[in-house]
């Protein structure tokens, strides 16, 4: 594997960062974006072979000239183990994500997820899927939490916290197999009832459909598909619901606010994180 990365202002960071992502195909496996210091940010991909890699260098510096990217080869590692040698605990109001090493040490009276690091997106340690923990402790403190439904669940983390929040039952899904599999397996060794993942594209499916409305939804994906989504999202949502929007940079936060606030659902705040942006809103009683 191949990691590429490459360090500069947060605006041609962001535009390498949209070309990469939303190349057809991509060359890169995962991209990421985020602050690296005071005025300084980073970028970086992820791609299988040296081609790819260097066809990742090529999108990221002509989108965006000012940029420099290079490539390093990264040695295939154990993840769940090097997780078990120090991947730190995450906090987020009440809930701590975390491996079983870092859990066991952590003082009672928190939420505990236990999420070890492995092939699925969601260990708690990005931006996106800590300003969702960060939504949903405000989502619990003000009313139950209901039914769930998680749009790109990954490992199931934050369909997991919300269940140990109170849920009455989560739905998650995700278009990659593996991360299915992940999902299902975190819910049994976090010992919740009422979990499903399912390996679905889009939402608007017979078991989705069936399955609610929901009183709390989580789309922690991109920005396209999320404004893709927005009629689906807010007809599955319950009156007096929320809704849970993640995975944007922040200057893909204003179309997706605004996807949504066509669909006739109220805005309530925005959470930064680490760079990225998660928005919240509530669909009227």
């Amino acid at each position: 594997m191949y990691q590429i990365t490459a360090k500069g202002a947060r605006a041609p960071v962001e535009t390498a960062w949209d070309a990469l992502a939303w190349a057809d195909p991509s060359p890169a496996g995962a991209v990421d974006a985020k602050e690296d210091g005071r005025g300084s940010w980073r970028l970086d991909a992820f791609a299988e072979t040296e081609e790819e890699a260097e066809a990742c260098v090529v999108i990221i510096e002509e989108s965006a000239p000012e940029l420099t990217a290079r490539i390093e080869q990264v040695i295939e590692q154990d993840w769940v183990t090097l997780s078990l040698e120090g991947l730190p605990p995450v906090k987020a109001g009440p809930f701590i994500v975390a491996g079983s090493h870092a859990l066991a040490r952590q003082s009672p009276g928190k939420i505990a997820v236990l999420i070890e690091a492995g092939p699925a997106f969601g260990t708690g340690h990005h931006g996106t899927t800590l300003g969702c923990l960060l939504a949903l402790d405000e989502v619990r403190r003000s009313r139950k939490v209901g039914k769930v439904l998680d749009l790109g669940t990954g490992s199931g983390v934050l369909a997991i916290a919300a269940l140990k929040a109170g849920a009455t039952s989560a739905i998650g899904t995700d278009i990659d197999l593996d991360s299915v599999r992940v999902a299902n397996e975190n819910a049994r060794k976090n010992h919740v009832n009422g979990f499903t993942a399912m390996h679905v594209t889009g939402a608007n499916t017979p078991r989705i459909r069936q399955g609610g409305p929901y009183d709390t939804v989580f789309a922690n994906i991109l920005m396209r598909p999320l404004i893709g989504l927005a009629p689906d999202i807010a007809a599955l949502t319950a009156p007096g619901g929320t809704i849970i929007l993640s995975g944007l940079l922040h200057h893909q936060a204003p179309p997706v606010r605004n996807a949504f606030a066509s669909r006739g659902l109220d805005f309530q705040k925005r959470i930064r994180e680490d760079g990225w942006s998660t928005l919240v809103f509530r669909k009227p009683d």
